[in-house]
């Protein structure tokens, strides 16, 4: 229980730091979704295709061909698929907020550098695919003008590190703490940026509460058929746009925090990844990732949290040979 109760602690201390200093993002009541930087922007490179000729006005003018299906786009670092040609290492954070992770620490570019010569460490034969997870829905410890305890990252803070990741052929995930609000809602309010190949969701299911809970004082839970559902939503995005295989990471921090996972099925567009939360010593985490991992479904890929501070504070901080022996291995690590 010490394992999950100092988790528990960690995350209220996070939550209240972050409320204060992330106070100044909350969308304004009645804004049209987007109102924080407007649209994405265009995808560079490979990931757009050209802009149709203008049409012409002879009368002699050769007719168009027929369209046909648009050329599937790529990974930042080539291909299709993640699994197996990748292993997934990444940095969470916010930038208002350094006590929410690495990634909200110093410049963001030498953060990302930092990142890919830890992942180095995991790659055991795969390529390493840098990941910046970016706190987008922020769980709050007051309710805020609509109650929902959650405000926005603004749009133009996503837009800084989807060109970050950019930069470095990495990925972008935006973490989502729905707090009172539903976590299919706050899904689908990005899907603007899941139009991206280079863009995917990661859903914090211990900040998902009921109208009677409150964040920091009890685990929240997102069902594995919710998942499912955006799972199946997330497939068809990526059908519909000629996407690339998306990750679709929820973070699990105890057993009942996704209850029914078996109801998570395979889907071809989407790789879902559980990510193994949890402060605590190696041993702790190890066996509370057996713990998590065990009867894991075969549509669920395995992945595991370390934290860069808390971790250290109770034991050294898991080693890469040691996060590689885990069972399964783990196919993607994220730091905190």
């Amino acid at each position: 229980m010490a394992f999950f109760q100092g988790r528990r602690a960690a995350a209220s201390a996070a939550l209240l730091a972050g409320s204060l200093l992330l106070a100044g993002c909350a969308a304004t009541p009645g804004a049209p979704a987007g109102a924080g930087g407007g649209e994405p922007p265009a995808t560079p490179g490979a990931h757009t295709s050209p802009s149709p000729a203008p049409a012409a006005t002879s009368a002699t003018a050769t007719p168009s061909p027929s369209p046909t299906a648009p050329r599937p786009k790529e990974l930042p670092r080539g291909g299709t698929e993640l699994f197996p040609a990748y292993r997934l290492v990444g940095y969470s954070g916010h930038p208002l907020s350094p006590g929410l992770g690495r990634l909200g620490i110093g410049n963001l570019d030498e953060r990302i550098t930092e990142m890919e010569t830890q992942g180095a460490a995991f790659a055991a034969g795969r390529k390493v695919l840098p990941v910046l997870e970016l706190i987008t829905v922020v769980v709050q410890a007051e309710p805020g003008p609509d109650g929902t305890y959650r405000t926005h990252t603004p749009d133009e803070t996503i837009r800084q590190y989807l060109e970050a990741a950019r930069r470095h052929d990495g990925i972008l995930l935006l973490n989502i703490q729905p707090g009172r609000s539903s976590m299919t809602e706050e899904v689908k309010r990005l899907e603007k940026w899941l139009k991206e190949p280079d863009v995917g969701p990661a859903l914090d299911p211990e900040w998902d509460i009921t109208g009677e809970q409150l964040p920091g004082a009890v685990y929240g839970s997102t069902a594995g058929q919710e998942i499912e559902a955006i799972a199946a939503w997330l497939d068809g995005l990526v059908a519909r746009e000629a996407l690339p295989q998306k990750a679709l990471v929820f973070h699990q921090v105890a057993v009942g925090v996704v209850p029914n996972e078996a109801a998570i099925t395979e889907h071809p567009g989407v790789e879902v990844i559980k990510s193994a939360d949890g402060i605590g010593s190696a041993v702790d985490k190890t066996e509370a990732y057996a713990l998590l991992t065990a009867g894991l479904p075969a549509s669920i890929r395995p992945g595991f949290k370390l934290f860069f501070e808390e971790d250290a504070a109770v034991g050294p901080l898991m080693t890469p040979s040691e996060v590689l022996a885990l069972v399964p291995q783990p196919e993607y690590i994220l730091y905190e």
